[in-house]
């Protein structure tokens, strides 16, 4: 979970079985407890449901779900969605992060 700028607010792992939608509840929730002033969540189509009214009731955040629309065909960038993956690109940049190993000098 990330802010506007992409900075990180609150990481969770779990195993792959475990699915996204299942997994926010306990995110969101880390997350709201660090973030007091937390009031609006930006989230992709796979977080609709019981998720929106969850927010709303245990949290008081207002999540917003950007769909993506029928009408366009192939790549579209949707608002707010590129913030987090800005974000990966970060990361996967930064040599300390990616799963390789740093060669050693050999002496």
């Amino acid at each position: 979970m990330v802010d506007t700028l992409g900075l990180i607010l609150a990481v969770m792992v779990t195993p792959a079985s475990t699915g996204d939608r299942d997994a926010a509840q306990d995110l969101l929730l880390q997350a709201a407890r660090r973030h007091h002033r937390l009031r609006r969540v930006w989230a992709d189509s796979g977080y609709t449901g019981m998720l929106v009214g969850w927010c709303a009731t245990a949290l008081n955040l207002m999540l917003t779900v950007i769909r993506r629309s029928d009408d366009h065909k192939g790549f579209v960038v949707l608002p707010k969605r590129w913030i987090v993956e800005r974000t990966f690109a970060w990361l996967t940049r930064s040599r300390r992060t990616t799963s390789g190993c740093p060669r050693r000098r050999r002496r």
